[in-house]
């Protein structure tokens, strides 16, 4: 089971939004944030995005990494991975390359994996195609 000061990315936050802080509009950041308060608008960033439990966020979300202990009202898209914790609350759909759920988390959406176009998926392509892919090897 998660805990919220569990996580070993916490330890390289750069950058926080404090509890009494609201905050409306685009945040964009490089390396990492965690959002204590409250949040309106979008967030982009090739990054680390923490959401605290007590936090909300209303918000679509582009990040590289993100874990939600909040509540987030919007579609998340985590190039690298997505990890809801057990008083994350998620109310939107979601796109990652690794999904990590702890038990009790509210999850209310979609959920698409982000496949690596570098990779051969066997069993959804085309016999056709797996040959023509395996003949140059």
């Amino acid at each position: 089971m998660s805990k919220n000061n569990d996580h070993k990315s916490i330890e390289k936050i750069t950058t926080t939004l404090g509890k009494e802080t609201s905050f409306n509009g685009v945040l964009r950041f490089k390396e990492s944030l965690k959002i204590d308060g409250t949040f309106e608008g979008e967030i982009e960033s090739p990054g680390f995005l923490y959401i605290e439990n007590g936090a909300t966020v209303k918000a679509n979300i582009k990040v590289g990494s993100v874990v939600v202990g909040g509540v987030v009202r919007g579609n998340i898209e985590a190039s690298e991975r997505l990890e809801m914790l057990t008083t994350g609350k998620v109310f939107g759909n979601i796109r990652t390359a690794k999904l990590n759920i702890a038990d009790g988390v509210v999850f209310e959406g979609k959920c698409e994996m982000i496949k690596n176009p570098e990779k051969l998926d066997i069993f959804s392509a085309p016999v056709a195609g797996i040959k023509k892919a395996t003949q140059s090897i």
